[in-house]
């Protein structure tokens, strides 16, 4: 039974601002059990809350039928790994002594991959109680219970202190704040010449707004995605330069294609796929640096 862990000054009231972020927080507050989730964290333990990239392969959807759910869960999982993977090797040199910040953690996958990796304190921070203790208990039995925290915070307003961070980043959280708001806390948080890594969907400027099918996807999770161009703005106005941008649109339909097919498919796989073909959505990375 996974119980909840939050910091000690932390309350509903001083992180859950508004009526929407009390909506957002109870959604996967109460979403605990989905299966796109937990079925794929079950394969090695790291629990993402995000999507995948690469090319998948073919071969899982032949052999035994008995096996194949299992052989996609697997391969969509492997997908999913190697989009955190991507994120990290952007995120620049990171030394053991340093300490970085996963904006809006999850279940922790990433924290997790990131402090494997790196040797250094890693801290999560999410607006739902369920998230904090379920990746705080797979942090404890992990045995890195003392280098990486998840925390019951805001990531609009966290609390801790200036210039402490040297990388920061979201892995599809940012649709559910406002970027200029975000953007002047990561500002605040990063060392000179640290890096944020952000890997999000933004809708295309030059269609004109949100095409249909980024509308539904908006209301399947209850989320707000924003044009590209307000990203790059929110960066400049908070001292945030880029030093790389990917577009990985086309190394995300594969995931989605694949997913269409698996046992967890949720019906939502047909508006990405629309989106990202016809040029209405895009998934980028981008890489800047605090200046």
């Amino acid at each position: 039974m996974t119980t909840t862990s939050t910091d000690a000054t932390s309350t509903d009231a001083s992180v859950l601002r508004t009526d929407y972020q009390r909506a957002v927080a109870a959604y996967w507050n109460t979403n605990r059990n989905d299966p796109v989730n937990l079925e794929l964290g079950h394969v090695d333990g790291l629990y993402h809350h995000h999507y995948g990239i690469g090319e998948y392969d073919p071969s899982v959807l032949e052999g035994p039928p008995e096996t194949r759910d299992d052989r996609i869960i697997r391969e969509m999982h492997r997908l999913e790994t190697m989009q955190a993977d991507v994120l990290l090797d952007n995120l620049g040199r990171i030394a053991p002594t340093d300490r970085l910040m996963d904006g809006g953690s999850g279940r922790g996958g990433t924290s997790f991959m990131a402090h494997q990796r790196f040797g250094c304190r890693v801290d999560g921070v999410t607006i739902s109680e369920y998230q904090v203790g379920f990746a705080n208990e797979r942090a404890s039995e992990r045995g890195v219970d003392d280098t990486v925290r998840f925390h019951f915070r805001n990531m609009l307003d966290t609390g801790f202190d200036a210039g402490c961070m040297r990388g920061i980043w979201t892995n599809e959280t940012t649709m559910y704040v406002d970027l200029f708001e975000l953007y002047a806390e990561f500002s605040r948080l990063l060392s000179f010449g640290g890096r944020y890594v952000c890997i999000t969907g933004c809708y295309n400027d030059v269609t004109g707004g949100r095409s249909k099918s980024v509308s539904r996807i908006d209301e399947h999770y209850t989320c707000n995605i924003h044009p590209r161009s307000e990203y790059f703005k929110a960066m400049a106005a908070n001292g945030l330069v880029p030093i790389n941008v990917l577009d990985l649109t086309g190394q995300t339909i594969p995931y989605w294609e694949l997913r269409a097919k698996s046992p967890v498919a949720t019906g939502i796989e047909e508006p990405f796929l629309t989106a990202y073909r016809e040029g209405s959505f895009h998934y980028l990375l981008i890489a800047a640096d605090r200046v």
